[in-house]
């Protein structure tokens, strides 16, 4: 009988668990719902605004303005009033669409920071495919051999060439999307495929940023990333074109 009992008082334990584990996921879902639906009235950019640009400044071109945003979608320091952030500058681009909050706002712009060039050198930047800058391995303190191919234009032939053996990478840029166009040597068809291009910054003597923008504005260039240890080096040489390819 005392057994009965306990099982009998343990059932009822476990639905009244149950019945608060139901009661709280409705409860849950009820205030996801609300958070779906239900709206505040937010400030919005509606246009780019570039650092260092006052909040004021952007109110006044209308670069902003009240949109109803779902509670779910809230940003955590959201602003309601402009009122708020006055006299403020952005300290970081802000584009269309984004909220406005708080922590992209400050009493000054933060400093840009600026490219640590080496004495006796210059900064150029090349506009490399995936594939020519190694995937993305390539990064700031890399150190890279530079290979340029192209046609020659005295034999009219493909050939490809080390430029400069080890170069040292001191930025990489955005990414974006770039149309390239290839002509099929047999045919004369033309195809036009969107290929993603990322800026890279290069350190070099000024004899040698010549020699970079001349390669870049008549070939392509791809990178070879070099072992951090040093371990191994790239030697110029002589092309290599289709008479000695498999030499």
């Amino acid at each position: 009988m005392d057994r009965r009992r306990i099982l009998i008082v343990a059932a009822a334990v476990v639905a009244a668990l149950g019945a608060v584990l139901v009661f709280l996921y409705v409860r849950s879902a009820d205030t996801r719902a609300e958070d779906q639906y239900q709206t505040t009235d937010v400030l919005v950019a509606t246009v780019q605004i570039d650092p260092g640009e006052t909040i004021d400044a952007a109110m006044g071109a209308n670069k902003i303005v009240k949109k109803a945003v779902a509670n779910g979608s809230l940003l955590a320091d959201y602003q309601t009033d402009a009122s708020n952030l006055s006299g403020q500058v952005a300290l970081t681009t802000i584009y269309p669409g984004e909220q406005i909050v708080a922590s992209k706002f400050g009493a000054t712009q933060a400093p840009s920071s600026s490219l640590q060039i080496p004495k006796d050198q210059v900064a150029v930047s090349v506009n490399l495919t995936d594939p020519a800058r190694v995937a993305g391995f390539v990064n700031p303190g890399s150190h890279v051999g530079i290979y340029m191919t192209g046609i020659d234009p005295e034999t009219g032939k493909p050939f490809a060439q080390v430029l400069l053996p080890d170069i040292t990478v001191i930025g990489v840029g955005s990414t974006t999307p770039v149309s390239t166009t290839t002509t099929d040597q047999s045919t004369g068809d033309q195809t036009t495929e969107q290929l993603p291009r990322t800026l890279l910054t290069l350190a070099v003597s000024p004899a040698n940023a010549q020699k970079v923008l001349f390669a870049q504005g008549n070939g392509e260039l791809a990178f070879a990333l070099l072992p951090a240890d040093g371990s191994t080096s790239i030697k110029a040489g002589a092309a290599t074109d289709f008479d000695n390819l498999f030499k």
